[in-house]
């Protein structure tokens, strides 16, 4: 992102300033979502994810961290069985999402779906317009591509196993 487009290298740098790479090193953060595959639109979030053993300790210190950042907003909750703690804040006009789930940062289901997406778009370019009118529309990502793609269901677990069955990723 540093070399990328000028929206991802505003971004990159952003990201610098809060030093959340250095700052939260040790759960292994990784940018995920639009921004790296260039499918973001106004308004699209920055999602770094991490993996968390401690979710006390990783909620005390977003919290220390980001507490002061515009519209800072912090949940804990489970989703697909496992605990998680999202923080939420915005930072010179881009929208943070922090997400820590006790789970390797490349199970994942946000990485697992950047991966698919990229290979998609890398495999038909056409995709990628397509994807970014349907997110001007109000899509997410994810039913956007499962829009185009024909998958029925839940969107997030459809892409995985679309994935999954083009040999794009293991779960």
């Amino acid at each position: 992102m540093k070399t990328g487009n000028k929206q991802q290298q505003k971004a990159y740098s952003t990201i610098n300033e809060l030093k959340i790479f250095d700052e939260l090193r040790v759960y292994n953060p990784v940018l995920c979502g639009t921004f790296p595959i260039e499918i973001d639109i106004k308004g699209s979030d920055l999602d770094i994810i991490m993996e968390v053993r401690d979710l006390d300790t990783f909620a005390k210190e977003l919290q220390t961290l980001y507490a002061d950042k515009e519209n800072f907003s912090f949940k804990r909750r489970t989703i697909r069985g496992k605990e998680v703690v999202k923080a939420n804040f915005t930072f010179h006009d881009f929208e943070f999402e922090l997400f820590g789930q006790a789970q390797p940062v490349h199970k994942q289901f946000a990485y697992l779906h950047m991966k698919i997406e990229y290979e998609l778009l890398q495999r038909d370019p056409s995709l990628k317009e397509k994807v970014i009118s349907l997110k001007k529309q109000g899509y997410k990502t994810e039913p956007a591509f499962c829009q185009l793609l024909n998958i029925s269901g839940d969107p997030y677990e459809g892409l995985v196993l679309f994935g999954v069955e083009e040999g794009i990723v293991q779960v």
